[in-house]
């Protein structure tokens, strides 16, 4: 829930088991304790879409935790994060936008060793777009450290009865009626691709069959559809990219969406949940859907700079559910 940083104080004086998201400066007013954070001005909250730098969305763990530790990663060893996620439990993990740790998660997450025998789950902290100088962070709450070249983790052990599940909500499926898009080379960003196995200049591509860029590409991993969203495409046809590209992906454009907000609220109830023990959203869905001021039926949380369900993802809720 939104809540100010008075409030969330008494929280973990308290002794709470916090995930904390809000703007450096309501961050930075926190006392140390049991809690993890990472900035972002953009939430989903009970009263619908939000845009605050005063304002804390907290998510409290106290109760799904039998046991917890907090880690904080560089980019030599993030690979360690699923070796310190307990068996029975889930990882919430942290990582400031366009930071090196981000990009090295990015390209090598699902080579973790252990990836997909652990729950990982997390996001990107971001910043307000419409306020220039500020900078993603994250917040180690046991020592107080802010950081903006690593990533913290909140590893949850779970109760002996319980399990812990994550999942995705992606409104996006690949338009089959779109030319399979290939890349030769991997990364944030690239010049050319192969569409149905011609060589081509993206951005090229992308101009001549007047695509829109607020659709991603959504690829093919073994059945499940992976978004990568697009960034930016620069005068001289380099594209880039919120996530990592991968060679030998079969990826589509995804088919248009033409009411976020239903089909959001469509697709969450399909899934059966509004108790996760944690969620959160992508800012790409809150600017193009018009999420502000916009109420979504459940999955409440912050919107984020991208989502992390074991490797990273775009455009995406995530959440985390304890049964």
């Amino acid at each position: 829930m939104l809540m100010t940083p008075n409030d969330v104080s008494g929280l973990i004086k308290d002794n709470r088991l916090l995930h904390i998201a809000g703007a450096e400066n309501a961050l930075r007013q926190l006392p140390r304790g049991k809690w993890v954070g990472g900035s972002t001005e953009y939430f989903v909250a009970h009263e619908g879409g939000r845009v605050s730098d005063e304002l804390l969305f907290v998510t409290q763990l106290t109760d799904v935790a039998k046991d917890f530790t907090v880690r904080a990663y560089t980019p030599d060893d993030i690979s360690k994060v699923t070796g310190d996620a307990y068996d029975n439990g889930f990882s919430i993990v942290i990582v400031p936008f366009d930071s090196d740790v981000h990009k090295v998660y990015a390209r090598n997450a699902a080579g973790f060793k252990g990836m997909f025998l652990k729950n990982i789950t997390g996001w990107v902290s971001g910043f307000n777009l419409n306020k220039p100088g500020q900078y993603p962070v994250t917040v180690n709450g046991i020592t107080g450290e802010v950081y903006t070249d690593k990533a913290v983790a909140l590893h949850v052990e779970v109760p002996d009865n319980k399990t812990a599940i994550v999942n995705i909500v992606n409104i996006f499926e690949q338009d089959e009626s779109s030319p399979v898009i290939e890349f030769k080379d991997e990364g944030f960003e690239v010049t050319k691709c192969l569409v149905d196995g011609k060589e081509v200049m993206l951005a090229d591509y992308i101009a001549d069959n007047n695509i829109n860029t607020e659709l991603p590409l959504v690829g093919d991993y073994s059945g499940n559809g992976i978004n990568i969203s697009f960034k930016s495409i620069d005068e001289d046809g380099t594209v880039h990219f919120y996530a990592p590209v991968f060679t030998g992906i079969k990826y589509r454009i995804a088919r248009s969406i033409s009411d976020y907000k239903r089909e959001f609220n469509t697709y969450a109830s399909v899934s059966g949940d509004i108790n996760a023990a944690f969620s959160c959203n992508c800012i790409l869905n809150f600017l193009y859907g018009g999420l502000e001021g916009k109420t979504i039926n459940s999955f409440k949380g912050p919107v984020t700079f991208g989502e992390i369900a074991y490797q990273l993802v775009n455009q995406t809720l995530v959440y985390v559910i304890v049964e």
